[in-house]
């Protein structure tokens, strides 16, 4: 049989989504003015975005730490803005950079078309869970969602269809992995290397997200199997699993939606399920006709339903701020699971032993039918090895299977991204946050001037949409911008006071959640249990805390150290 070894994906992004989320392994505007200071005399760029849509290879071997700035290379062209990705965050960065009057940017790409998570994801089933007129921007409304949930073609064409909207794809360079980014302290830019050459500017842009890379987990014997295995975001669609003996280990976001599209066609499926998931029923409707004339041709109507979504969704986080609070939520998920599956025993083994909505809450009208059935088997046990034809676990069974699907997640608490961005004294961001993720307004960091992480640390949601936070950040980016240009700053970054002051409040605030408390125990929280992922608040307050520029927490530069002509 045909040995598929995973590999990382295309560049990731923005969207956070718990649909393209799987879960356990069983191992252990104010108006941005153009720049004031003149570009560096560098070559033009004339690189030409790629058209062929296919995903490459990625290489995800962390940069050395502390290298020096390349100095034997011309930089193709100096940017006042690089973003990385083209996904969710880099294309609405992209947009509202346009819309306020900065062209001088680029997007960097790594695979060979835009879209990023919505990209990567084919696999059968893959959809989002947020209503699609909340998973979408709210300056590019779209009238032709065929129901309440958007599949994954219907969002990535989305993508496809805003970049083109509104002028985004002339400035997409396809095939530019990131393979290191310099912060030069001397000239105050970014010096940026990637597979189709080197650029600098002085804004630096990530757009990657935290469900781009696969966690591959480190179960023994894995890289001996002989068959066919790959990771739900690299769904491997050659590999035909008709009549075939399949092993599903996770039972996260991304199992619940491919699992059922694949059970009637295998002919034994071994699900490996480390913790059973909260579901609750998924209210997914296609739009009647009346719907889809109202959204085409009734203005307000769509932003109707997108707020009334978006407030209603709020509510949720109220309730998840306190795990007393959470017996409604609780209950609904509980009645769904007993109407769904009759039997006591079952139904007890799928009972999670966590308080509802420290995973994030998944829906699903189709999982526990799929599960029932005659060619499934529900393994809670961990384990032990994997051989060359066989799973075995650790009570010693051994079952003999062809194919491997790992719905393993992503390395969302640590980013191969950050291994390659270098701050000051070539320092790596990977080995600054090697006690945690720190950002100031999770979004910049104290040592890495003119750096803007998009879905940085503590952005993920367990209540909402992710495009929520994606535009209260570029929001604040963009105010940022307008600050720097207005003072001809040449380099903007959080004082570090400002930025441990911002972590522990929200530090304490967390520490008394569903996301927390009760030995809680997540992808949300990293290697040292530290949850820095998750926002704990509502999105008007993430909103509100981003909707100016706060300056006075900021220490800036209005000139470079020593006189260069091209700065």
């Amino acid at each position: 049989m045909t040995t598929t070894t995973p590999k990382p994906t295309g560049t990731g992004t923005t969207t956070a989504s718990a649909t393209t989320t799987a879960s356990a392994t069983t191992a252990p505007a104010s108006a941005t003015a153009p720049a004031t200071a003149p570009a560096p005399a560098y070559t033009t760029d004339t690189t030409a975005p790629a058209t062929t849509a296919t995903t490459p290879t990625a290489d995800t071997t962390p940069a050395p730490t502390n290298t020096a700035i390349p100095t034997d290379t011309t930089p193709l062209r100096h940017l006042k803005v690089a973003i990385i990705g083209t996904g969710f965050s880099g294309l609405g960065t992209a947009i509202r950079l346009l819309q306020t009057g900065t062209d001088d940017f680029l997007l960097f790409e790594r695979a060979n078309d835009l879209g990023g998570t919505w990209r990567d994801n084919t696999y059968p089933g893959c959809a989002c869970d947020v209503m699609a007129h909340l998973y979408s921007f709210s300056f590019a409304p779209n009238p032709n969602w065929k129901s309440t949930f958007a599949t994954q073609t219907e969002v990535h064409t989305y993508l496809k269809d805003c970049a083109h909207r509104f002028g985004i794809n002339p400035h997409i360079r396809y095939n530019h992995d990131l393979t290191a980014a310099h912060w030069d302290d001397t000239h105050h830019h970014w010096h940026l290397t990637t597979t189709g050459g080197t650029y600098t500017a002085q804004i630096l842009v990530t757009g990657t997200g935290y469900l781009n890379e696969p966690a591959i987990p480190p179960i023994e014997g894995l890289d001996t199997f002989t068959g066919t295995i790959f990771h739900s975001s690299q769904w491997n669609h050659d590999h035909n699993l008709q009549g075939r003996n399949v092993a599903v280990i996770g039972t996260g976001a991304s199992a619940i939606q491919f699992v059922p599209h694949i059970q009637p066609h295998v002919a034994h499926l071994d699900l490996y399920q480390r913790t059973p998931p909260w579901i609750g029923p998924k209210p997914d409707k296609p739009n009647t006709k009346l719907q889809t004339w109202l959204l085409r041709h009734l203005p307000g109507y769509q932003k109707l339903r997108r707020n009334f979504n978006k407030n209603g969704r709020e509510i949720l986080a109220f309730f998840l701020s306190r795990p007393t609070r959470t017996t409604g939520i609780h209950n609904m998920a509980t009645k769904h699971l007993k109407k769904s599956v009759p039997d006591p025993t079952l139904r007890t083994q799928l009972t999670p032993d966590y308080t509802i909505g420290c995973k994030r809450l998944l829906f699903s009208n189709t999982w526990y039918p799929a599960i029932q059935q005659p060619n499934v088997t529900i393994i809670p046990t961990t384990i032990k090895n994997i051989g060359p034809t066989h799973i075995t676990t650790t009570d010693n069974t051994t079952r003999h299977i062809d194919t491997i699907i790992l719905a393993t997640g992503f390395q969302a608490t640590n980013r191969p991204i950050t291994h390659r961005i270098h701050g000051r004294n070539g320092t790596t961001l990977a080995t600054t946050w090697q006690n945690g993720m720190q950002a100031h307004r999770g979004t910049t960091i104290h040592g890495y001037p003119n750096l803007f992480m998009l879905l940085g640390p503590n952005t993920t949601l367990g209540h909402s949409s992710q495009t929520l936070i994606i535009e209260s950040q570029i929001n604040y980016l963009i105010h940022a911008l307008h600050t720097i240009n207005k003072n001809n700053y040449t380099t903007i970054e959080p004082r570090q006071t400002a930025q441990t002051h911002y972590n522990n409040t929200l530090q304490q605030k967390i520490k008394h959640t569903v996301w927390t408390t009760n030995n809680c125990n997540s992808w949300y929280t990293d290697k040292n249990g530290n949850n820095t992922t998750i926002w704990p608040h509502t999105t008007h307050k993430f909103h509100k805390q981003t909707n100016h520029h706060d300056t006075h927490n900021y220490q800036t530069t209005t000139h470079t150290t020593h006189n260069n002509t091209n700065e």
